[in-house]
């Protein structure tokens, strides 16, 4: 018998369906080289991922995860990352192994899918086409697609409206303490991936329902 079996499945995008991290490398670099200042880790940056464009030019700004730079500094900052990272976002990034084996078992089950995501829409979609996703999902909510994003229930719960589905009856795959707090809140069941970006924190250590290595594992997991 499978483990979960829900009316619909709703995935995270960064650090479960996508390392988008050289992108964002990328784009941190170009901006802290215009602005004069020196450019970051690749560590360090994919540490910082997770909480949307502005959390990680803050953290890019200050070299910390918890860091909060001047406001004009970040004012002047924000605009400089945001070109760099249209010019550059999806031209480094990468699906990871799995995630298109895993999606088409889910598809294979009749289930409808969404992305949600925090990353704002204007870079959520044309990652989506660049990376040939886009096509698997009903709906998209990026992060500024409602008033609150994860760890806020919002996104989860309105994913769950849109297909007229039960919370009870929905299954979240994300990677990180958002997606979890986002899915325990709104009542729906949590698979993290282990790969992911989790400011350096093991997800199992935020109790998850599950968590896999492979998105190969949901079929083992997941039925109707």
């Amino acid at each position: 018998m499978p483990r979960f079996t829900p009316r619909m499945v709703l995935f995270d995008l960064d650090g479960t369906l996508v390392d988008s991290v050289p992108d964002l490398l990328v784009s941190v670099n170009a901006m802290q080289r215009e602005l004069g200042n020196p450019e970051r880790a690749e560590e360090d940056v994919r540490n910082w991922v997770g909480n949307g464009v502005e959390r990680l030019v803050e953290r890019a700004l200050t070299n910390d995860l918890d860091g909060t730079p001047d406001p004009a500094e970040l004012d002047q900052a924000l605009p400089v990352f945001k070109r760099h990272y249209a010019e550059n976002n999806g031209q480094h990034s990468q699906v990871f192994d799995g995630v298109l084996q895993g999606l088409e078992f889910v598809k294979s089950l009749g289930l409808p899918m969404g992305c949600v995501t925090n990353k704002a829409e204007a870079f959520t979609l044309p990652l989506l086409e660049q990376t040939g996703l886009r096509d698997h999902f009903e709906v998209v909510i990026s992060g500024d697609t409602l008033p609150l994003k994860k760890p806020d229930p919002a996104p989860l719960i309105y994913s769950a409206g849109w297909f007229h589905v039960h919370p009870s009856e929905a299954l979240m795959i994300g990677d990180s303490i958002s997606d979890v707090k986002a899915a325990r809140a709104a009542g729906f069941s949590i698979v993290c991936m282990s790969y992911g970006y989790n400011h350096g924190k093991d997800i199992r250590d935020f109790d998850p329902d599950a968590v896999i290595d492979s998105m190969t594992e949901l079929a083992g997991l997941v039925g109707r």
